[in-house]
């Protein structure tokens, strides 16, 4: 069995490996995918105080982590967040059916074909250790393949992250799933081919 220290090591290979590490450039909008992870609400109000992107869009309802768990979806904390920072309300589109990323990507298309927003670059936000099966699913699912896609995440170290909301051993786990998912999913046409190493 792994000590706890190697434990520790490896899943902050894995972590660095999640990581895609896009530089940010000026955006048409900015894609904040829901989660129980608030500060990714906190940062995407950031990077639009910034002046990264004209609007902000929140995406998600409820997922596997908050059903049962928040009062209201998760896009509508999300903005309720980035309201509380400053961003204007007009600023903000709200998507809050979807329950995976494949929904927030195809109700967020909808919105942005309805809405004839033009979007030539989009920054997508996600937790740190999701970043790159997000990017890998975009890269497949996202239907328009001119967009410009960069994934970021709040920058917080993987010693810093765990708090009583994420605590490190189910972070870990769902972090060994995703690495899991990052090697499944291409067969099943989810997501694009990633290099592992």
């Amino acid at each position: 069995k792994m000590q706890e220290h190697e434990v520790i090591e490896h899943a902050k290979r894995v972590w660095d490996y999640m990581l895609v590490k896009h530089s940010l450039k000026k955006s048409n909008i900015i894609l904040a995918l829901g989660s129980h992870d608030m500060r990714v609400a906190e940062y995407a109000a950031r990077l639009w105080l910034d002046g990264w992107a004209d609007l902000i869009i929140f995406s998600g309802g409820y997922g596997n982590f908050t059903q049962g768990v928040f009062d209201k979806p998760e896009a509508d904390l999300f903005a309720e967040v980035a309201i509380a920072a400053g961003v204007p309300k007009e600023r903000i589109i709200v998507e809050n059916k979807s329950t995976n990323t494949g929904e927030n990507l195809r109700f967020t298309y909808d919105i942005i074909t309805r809405e004839n927003i033009n979007v030539e670059t989009m920054i997508v936000l996600q937790k740190p250790y999701m970043e790159r099966r997000t990017y890998a699913t975009i890269k497949k699912q996202w239907p328009d393949k001119n967009t410009d896609i960069l994934v970021s995440s709040p920058p917080i170290a993987f010693d810093n992250y765990f708090n009583s909301d994420t605590p490190r051993d189910f972070i870990i786990n769902n972090m060994m799933g995703d690495l899991q998912r990052i090697k499944e999913y291409p067969a099943k046409g989810y997501q694009i081919q990633q290099e592992i190493p």
